[in-house]
Parts: C-alpha cells; sequence; structure tokens
C-alpha cells in the first residue's frame, strides 16, 4: 500500500476515534454511490453528520481542507441524497470535515462542521 493511502487509513482511524469520543455514533464508513465514496456517516442528537477525513503529513502546501474541490462537494451530496433517500431517513444532514496534519509523532486533529454544504 502506498504511504499515502496509509495515511489516509490511519487518519479515518484516527477521525473514527474522535467520533465516538464526542458522542457521535457511526452508522457506516466508506460508503459508496456512483463515483463518490463517503468516509464517515455518524449520527449525534438527531443530526446525521457526513464527515469528510483530509489527512496530510505536513500543512506545507495548505490545510487539510483546502483540498476538498467543488466536484467531490457535488459527488458526496449526490451520495448523500441517495443513502438518505433509499433508507428513508428523516434527519437533518450536516457536511463536515476532520481535517488532520501529522507533526513529527503526534496528528493535530481539526473538526469543522457544516463545512461546505447544508440542507
Amino acid at each position: 500500500m502506498a504511504q499515502h493511502n496509509q495515511l489516509g487509513k490511519i487518519g479515518e482511524q484516527l477521525a473514527v476515534n474522535f467520533l465516538l469520543e464526542s458522542g457521535y455514533e457511526i452508522i457506516e464508513s466508506n460508503y459508496r454511490f456512483d463515483k463518490a465514496e463517503v468516509d464517515i456517516i455518524a449520527k449525534k442528537e438527531g443530526t446525521l453528520a457526513i464527515i469528510e477525513v483530509k489527512t496530510r503529513s505536513t500543512s506545507e502546501f495548505g490545510k487539510p481542507q483546502d483540498f476538498v474541490k467543488p466536484k467531490q462537494i457535488q459527488r458526496l451530496v449526490k451520495a448523500v441524497h441517495e443513502y438518505v433517500t433509499v433508507n428513508e431517513l428523516d434527519v437533518e444532514v450536516r457536511f463536515d470535515i476532520i481535517a488532520i496534519v501529522k507533526e513529527k509523532q503526534n496528528f493535530n486533529i481539526e473538526h469543522i462542521e457544516n463545512a461546505f454544504y447544508h440542507f
């Protein structure tokens, strides 16, 4: 496995742990629809949180959240619409980003709620 893929997997597990410690219930991980992959679908207090995890080995080239591009957002919104429809969910949906940057042996985690779209 390529090193950036390993870092991504580590980041997703760190995000899951962070969310669990913050009182979220993890509903699903790596949900796929069409060309989109939703990293984490979680629930807290009646809100479905759609979590995009971005992990970087450095912030030298920009913050992790800066790498979520408009086309990816469109795909995520489409995938989540399908997920909510198929599962007949009547919940508020929120799109978040968990940005993780590795600094030496530590990881800094930032949870950005309502990061790019809300319906």
